[in-house]
């Protein structure tokens, strides 16, 4: 039985009892050993990684966010789900047009077909979740008032169904998917995708294919690691702006 002592302390001494044991492992059952959890503590740089962050995606190396360009400060009034989707709300009005989403994409660097595929997924899929009313808007606006809505099935669980962003499944990407390391690969998204799969849950199976697919093609890694930094800036969308404005640099020269 593999375990988790949970340590308490009393007062000002530095005298430690243990309180409880939490166990996250069974020998009856493997997959519990083959698929570990995140596990931390008080005294850690992410203290309660399962509460989850409206404004700010931490992690245990940015335990405040994104704080490049005073990012979290900036955005302080959006979730993380919000800032995730502002890059693509190119007129900040709150809604994200079937063009805006072409551009976004556009400008991030993928092709003409990729982009116009993007567009078909995402806002067939995505826009009328957020609307107000029950009629089907023609136009497959997106609402990020109301983008929280679009939290579908068999993902990380990242993202909660409010939009904030939940420190311990993020970090339980990387204890769980790729042995602790600080990156993943090609293959260690195959098994996070197949590992987290719900039953009967195929909008689910096929945001979470396409979401980790663009990932990937978005972050292209030369090496095939995919690093948790960079990975985590696609959540609170920080990223987007910087890989955007070097490519608009690179055209210039």
């Amino acid at each position: 039985m593999d375990g988790v002592k949970d340590r308490q302390v009393h007062g000002d001494s530095d005298e430690e009892q243990i309180t409880a044991e939490i166990v996250t492992s069974i020998e009856a059952i493997p997959v519990t050993y083959q698929v570990k959890p995140f596990v931390t503590n008080q005294s850690k740089s992410l203290p309660n990684a399962g509460i989850p962050r409206a404004n700010i995606a931490p992690s245990v190396n940015s335990p405040n966010g994104t704080t490049k360009d005073n990012w979290a400060k900036n955005h302080s009034q959006q979730t993380v789900l919000q800032q995730h989707c502002e890059f693509f709300d190119l007129d900040r009005d709150g809604i994200v047009w079937p063009s805006d989403t072409f551009r976004g994409f556009h400008n991030l660097g993928f092709g003409i077909f990729l982009s116009l595929l993007a567009v078909g997924i995402i806002h067939a899929n995505f826009a009328y979740p957020t609307q107000k009313s029950w009629f089907p808007d023609p136009t497959l606006r997106i609402h990020l008032e109301r983008i929280h809505h679009d939290k579908h099935g068999s993902d990380s669980n990242t993202y909660d169904h409010q939009g904030r962003f939940v420190p311990q499944h993020f970090e339980d990407i990387f204890a769980k998917y790729a042995e602790g390391r600080d990156y993943l690969t090609f293959w260690d998204l195959v098994k996070l995708w197949n590992g987290q799969r719900c039953i009967a849950d195929p909008i689910g199976w096929g945001g979470a294919l396409f979401e980790w697919l663009a990932t990937y093609l978005l972050l292209w890694p030369a090496d095939g690691k995919m690093y948790k930094e960079d990975i985590r800036a696609i959540y609170d969308g920080s990223i987007f702006h910087g890989i955007a404005s070097k490519r608009s640099k690179r055209k210039i020269k």
